[in-house]
């Protein structure tokens, strides 16, 4: 038995009855880093109680080793019949480490699929890779061009530190070597052993002492954050001392770049999105005024002149004076209608101030006293819609555009706009109108109005992970249909 104990790979220990060790074998040294003669009579990291749970119950506890080394221990504690305890243990602290990275990983690629803003997705990236054991702060950078100024995207673990960039310039123009700026050069990871005392010995990193002294830190690891071949930053952190940056660390390291480099490509993207259907809307709403409002004004021009020119004439007929007068008044009645909804429109939806139902109310009450439709809204009663300023603006656009096109096209007496909670737990908002259903030219063939802003609206929904479809009703008339997974 005594040959079996100090072969054995785990830890064995026998505590007294007060949890201090009275035997140790070899494992159990090397486990706590401390010869038995200096193990022997000191307090153990293990609970002794009375209320123990059997011999099979799994225990956790950390052993602070005097090298520095911090483990996690785990450990199987019994009553013996001489009144102590006898401990069996092992060191899982690599084993915890990679689940809590593997969780730190799942958690990070979930904050980038569910949050739409940049910032907060990487704060929460920084945050993870902060929980992870071995790590005391991170920083994720932004660099568009290594010459220009960087952008703080995500930071952890240095507390308060709005000003950061600037130190840092300040520290550059001092001539402080940035080693980061290398793994943004060569795309390869850069580790530096004990970078914490050099650069608080060196007055070139003044500036950022401060900031720089707050976390717990020693060994300096940067990763380039690389997406479809273009490197857009860099994620710096800063390892507590003791720890050894392994190569699971920074295998660790590289999944959380991923995350946060498609975070940063994804927000690009949005952007220019963003910016394409803006261009998109300016163009639609130039064609409206000239297919509208500078027509009419156009054809007003004509009649004045003419009016004037009857006026001008010998003899003039009062009725055509009377007709050309009754023409100019109902084209710059038409006119102004149109203007009118086109400031509409063109007014900002302050959705800061009011939900998104109640603007898609306020919208359908101006169209139906504008036209004269019914135009009714619906909303299921356990609608709870919470998504961002900027969904509610697509979703609110969507809905615009597709009472613009009933207006327009469909020549309908009445609209029904439901807004209701999808299975999944996202959201529905559907369009109906008792119009034409289609929009042809007598004698054409009929063909789907997929032209009528439907390419616009689509893109909108895209953007969000959701789809839009539309088409015509069995009962007659149109629906559009906007299905977008708010939950997912």
């Amino acid at each position: 038995m005594r040959a079996l104990v100090e072969v054995s790979a785990d830890g064995l220990a026998l505590l007294d009855v007060e949890g201090r060790f009275v035997m140790v074998n070899e494992a159990a040294t090397q486990l706590l880093g401390l010869p038995a003669a200096e193990l022997i009579g000191r307090p153990a990291p293990f609970v002794p109680t009375a209320e123990w749970n059997g011999p099979s119950a799994r225990h956790t506890d950390t052993w602070s080793a005097p090298d520095g080394r911090r483990c996690v221990l785990e450990y199987r504690i019994s009553p013996t019949d001489a009144g102590g305890y006898a401990v069996w243990f092992s060191d899982v602290t690599g084993a915890r480490r990679q689940q809590e990275r593997l969780a730190a990983i799942t958690r990070a690629a979930s904050s980038v699929a569910d949050s739409y803003s940049l910032r907060a997705t990487l704060d929460a990236v920084a945050h993870e890779i902060v929980l992870t054991t071995n790590i005391a702060a991170v920083q994720i950078l932004a660099v568009d061009d290594p010459a220009d100024e960087l952008r703080v995207l995500g930071m952890a673990g240095f507390g308060n530190a709005p000003d950061f960039i600037q130190r840092l310039s300040a520290c550059r123009r001092r001539g402080a070597t940035v080693l980061f700026m290398e793994a943004i050069r060569t795309r390869r990871p850069v580790v530096v052993r004990h970078r914490k005392p050099v650069i608080m010995a060196d007055s070139r990193w003044g500036p950022l002492h401060e900031i720089m002294d707050r976390p717990d830190w020693d060994d300096f690891v940067s990763l380039p954050m690389i997406v479809r071949g273009r490197t857009v930053g860099v994620i710096n952190t800063y390892y507590v001392p003791g720890e050894d940056p392994c190569s699971s660390s920074l295998a660790f390291l590289e999944a959380m770049a991923d995350h946060a480099a498609v975070a940063i490509d994804t927000a690009s993207l949005l952007s220019q999105t963003r910016s394409r259907a803006q261009e998109q809307e300016r163009r639609r709403l130039a064609r409206e005024l000239h297919d509208s409002a500078v027509q009419q004004l156009f054809s007003m021009r004509m009649q004045a002149k003419a009016l004037r020119a009857e006026l001008d004439r010998a003899g003039a007929d009062p009725a055509a004076v009377c007709n050309a007068a009754e023409e100019i008044a109902q084209l710059s009645e038409s006119a102004l209608a149109d203007l009118r909804r086109l400031v509409f429109e063109l007014r900002p939806l302050d959705l800061g101030a009011r939900s998104l139902v109640d603007a898609v109310r306020a919208h359908a009450a101006s169209v139906g006293t504008r036209t004269g439709m019914a135009v009714r809204v619906r909303v299921s009663p356990d609608l709870d819609p919470d998504p961002g300023l900027d969904l509610q603006e697509d979703v609110y656009c969507i809905v615009r555009e597709a009472l613009h096109n009933v207006v327009k096209h469909a020549r309908a007496t009445s609209v029904d706009i439901r807004l209701a909670r999808a299975h999944e737990g996202g959201l529905v908002v559907e369009i109906s109108d008792d119009g034409c259903g289609l929009d042809v030219a007598p004698g054409a063939a009929a063909a789907p109005r997929d032209t009528l802003g439907l390419v616009s609206m689509r893109e909108r929904a895209e953007r969000w992970g959701g789809r839009l479809a539309a088409g015509p009703r069995q009962a007659g008339g149109w629906t559009v249909t906007l299905t977008l997974p708010l939950a997912s």
